[in-house]
């Protein structure tokens, strides 16, 4: 964990690179936020990583004064493990949308949360293909018209915090683009050793605007959305409701909370560490229920790179460096007849 002493400011995390996104894209938001909320964690610069895959998000690393890869489609993961395992020290930043981390890329996202390697996964999820001209993505809704879907999407979308969850992943968290406490989420994820995945709703206002908006938007904002934090009750609306866990049915349930009195109502108290309850928190469907965000899981175990520096160490532990050793290992032969000369 990375001590919290704040080293320069926004500005020093800024490129000199024109920001191209769409004008109104919540890409910007997300990107201040990261600026805003580095100096505060700690780290350097120089001894900082963004790395991206392919899609509108993943011009991220042009615009942070950082060491950056933009690579290929799905593959970020791939690049980011070998950075970790080159030099352990550096603080990784993965920058992916729905599309690059669980289509193309869903076998490699999957792998990297399994193993648990100790960066920070920020998945722009804005249920749509931008890049790509408005296709349907693996988070698109049933009935999304899209050039490939003129009829609507018939397929079930695919959730980014189930997935994350089902591949072993030990931080789970959601946000929103332009919400004041991203970030706070941005920096739980940093504190927590290991593979700490976000998932951030973010408005494409081209092919899909306000896709969100049912929670999203102020005047929803309340009854929409559920900020969780630990050992809190989980409140909304303004306090006045909440959620309990039926114990017969072993489900959330809301519960109107009367004059404040929320342990009268049976809600329940957030604990970051119960797996079973963010499973239930990621599938809540959103209308009959508010958005869960904020931190959902969190329970860090031991990464992937510390076992393998470990294991490298306890391996090579007595022993002394020799190439010509290594090279001569195993099978070897020496060709002593002299090539024929016609």
């Amino acid at each position: 964990m990375n001590e919290m002493t704040k080293i320069g400011t926004a500005k020093d995390w800024e490129s000199d690179q024109e920001v191209r996104w769409c004008p109104g894209c919540g890409d910007y938001a997300i990107l201040k936020a990261v600026q805003r909320t580095m100096p505060e964690l700690g780290v350097r610069p120089e001894d900082t990583v963004f790395i991206s895959g392919i899609g509108c998000s993943s011009r991220f690393p042009y615009y942070m004064e950082t060491y950056g890869f933009h690579t290929i489609h799905g593959r970020a993961p791939a690049i980011a493990t070998g950075v970790k395992l080159a030099n352990p020290d550096l603080d990784v930043w993965i920058i992916t949308g729905d599309g690059d981390a669980l289509s193309i890329g869903g076998n490699h996202t999957m792998h990297l949360l399994r193993r648990n390697l100790d960066c920070q996964i920020l998945l722009f999820n804005n249920e749509i293909y931008g890049l790509t001209k408005g296709q349907y993505s693996p988070t698109s809704r049933i009935g999304t018209r899209s050039p490939s879907t003129p009829f609507g999407s018939v397929d079930r979308p695919a959730s980014p915090c189930a997935f994350a969850l089902g591949s072993g992943a030990r931080f789970v968290a959601r946000g929103i683009d332009v919400h004041k406490k991203l970030p706070e989420v941005l920096k739980a994820a940093h504190a927590h050793k290991g593979a700490a995945f976000i998932e951030i709703f973010q408005n494409c206002i081209v092919y899909n605007d306000d896709v969100f908006a049912p929670f999203t938007e102020k005047a929803n904002a309340a009854e929409g959305q559920l900020w969780l934090e630990h050992g809190q009750p989980m409140l909304f609306a303004g306090g006045t409701k909440g959620l309990r866990l039926n114990l017969d049915h072993l489900h959330l349930e809301i519960v109107d909370v009367v004059d404040g009195d929320w342990q009268a109502a049976g809600v329940q108290v957030h604990d970051v560490a119960n797996r079973s309850v963010a499973h239930m928190l990621v599938e809540l469907p959103f209308g009959a229920f508010p958005m869960a965000l904020g931190v959902l899981y969190d329970d860090p175990r031991p990464s992937f790179e510390e076992a393998v520096v470990a294991q490298n160490q306890q391996v090579a532990e007595g022993k002394a460096p020799d190439l010509q050793k290594l090279v001569a290992k195993g099978q070897t032969w020496q060709v002593e007849k002299q090539p024929r000369v016609d």
